[in-house]
């Protein structure tokens, strides 16, 4: 009760208020990362949860839940950039890892396909629309999240990890890809228009993205102030928004400037790479990555809060959201396990469970355009989808956890086993030589 009070006597959300509130949950963020970590929970479910609790207490308490739609909004537009930045910087186009990168981004392909017809289907049953508005809402949900699984694959095999953690990026890459391509072709007025409209934007934005990308980091790399990390971030922000007035595939600009920013020794070769500062570039590079992994941190925490905080609850009640989430869960995990049987064949466990969707669903969804929203949608879809498929890959984590150890235990009990039975042998021999 009296911490109730204490929450009461911050009304109505003061400054005050808000700081104390803002810092608890930083904190409390941190410690679910440490949490998922140890047990493998993934902190998206911890923090929706948190966002849930919020929301009882605000409730219980008699407080004005205040509107925080338009945050969330502006929070889902960086978090999206954030997430393709982070992803792009995380590519490493190395010839070693040609053949793994192409079965991750083959795996990631396939599966975003088939899953977004098949999920479609489903939405044309559920919200009675055609097949181009179906596909619009089943992408996000058939889009795997690079921001959950990518810190919870700690526990796997380094081939595995890697594995994961390419298909993820590839999922969240050319899922956002597909995205806007669906909205673009319901905004046009013909096949043809819209074929030509895609053309021209996709060669403007390759343009404007490479030009802006080379331009941009032999700018930065002439800087010698340390006050210069959050300045490429917001130049970055200002190039999406831009292009997003002037209606250019906006990620693919963030995308490539990550790419050719992380694989430099690439895109520079022969006589372009004697006008680069490697050592200041390559500090540049490190202390850029971390600054995007800490920034997406924050955005990731405030994010989930909020929707917990938004979740219309009794939206889980609904029969019909029931149904349709077993459905889409089955069409994902069918359809993965199916691919995995037949194309990679062996070791597939436990990557055909690691399915979950989380950030990147809930961002594309708010991003639908109000002219195609369908008001029979119910977001209860997405909450559930997102919690069953976390804690799937929770248990399945666990199980592969478990066995590796047991594995390793009799690893170790085997060879001392043959030293016991070699040792015995020995010493019956010297008895038989000595008799």
């Amino acid at each position: 009760m009296e911490f109730l009070t204490l929450l009461s006597s911050l009304a109505p959300f003061s400054s005050i208020g808000f700081l104390i509130l803002g810092s608890l949950v930083v904190i409390v963020s941190y410690l679910f990362n440490l949490i998922a970590s140890r047990f493998s929970i993934p902190s998206v479910l911890l923090l929706i949860l948190l966002g849930v609790a919020f929301q009882v207490v605000v409730r219980v308490t008699g407080l004005e839940s205040p509107d925080l739609t338009p945050i969330l909004e502006v929070l889902g537009i960086v978090g999206l950039i954030m997430i393709v930045l982070e992803a792009s910087l995380d590519l490493e186009l190395t010839g070693d890892k040609r053949k793994l990168i192409s079965r991750a981004f083959f795996t990631a392909l396939v599966n975003l396909v088939l899953s977004s017809v098949a999920i479609a289907g489903v939405m044309m049953l559920y919200i009675q629309v055609d097949l181009t508005t179906g596909l619009l809402y089943a992408v996000p949900l058939s889009i795997m999240s690079s921001a959950i699984i990518i810190p919870s694959v700690s526990a796997l095999g380094s081939d595995k990890k890697e594995f994961m953690v390419y298909e993820s990026t590839f999922s969240d890459i050319l899922g956002i890809m597909l995205f806007y391509f669906l909205i673009s072709s319901l905004e046009s007025d013909s096949i043809g228009e819209m074929s030509l409209d895609v053309l021209l934007n996709l060669t403007l934005t390759v343009v404007v993205s490479i030009t802006a990308s080379y331009f941009l980091i032999f700018l930065f790399q002439k800087i010698k102030t340390e006050l210069k990390l959050f300045l490429l971030i917001a130049v970055l922000i200002l190039l999406y928004s831009l292009s997003k007035i002037f209606h250019l595939s906006s990620l693919l600009i963030i995308l490539v400037f990550g790419m050719i920013l992380s694989n430099r020794h690439i895109f520079f070769p022969g006589k372009l790479r004697k006008f680069l500062d490697e050592d200041h570039l390559s500090t540049i590079f490190h202390n850029f990555k971390m600054i995007t992994l800490e920034s997406s941190f924050i955005v990731r925490t405030f994010f989930f809060v909020i929707f917990g905080f938004t979740i219309v609850l009794a939206s889980l009640l609904d029969l019909k959201v029931w149904m349709v989430s077993i459905s889409i869960m089955g069409i994902l995990y069918g359809l993965r396990y199916t691919y995995f049987r037949l194309i990679i064949r062996k070791d597939i466990y436990p990557d055909v469970w690691m399915a979950p969707r989380g950030l990147i669903t809930i961002l594309l969804y708010y991003s639908i355009p109000e002219t195609l929203w369908v008001e029979e949608f119910n977001p209860g879809v997405l909450l559930l989808v997102i919690l069953v498929s976390s804690v799937v890959m929770a248990v399945s984590i666990i199980r592969y956890k478990n066995s590796f150890k047991q594995k390793l235990e009799l690893e170790v009990i085997e060879p001392v086993e043959e030293i016991q039975i070699e040792e015995s042998a020995d010493f019956s021999e010297e008895r038989r030589t000595e008799d």
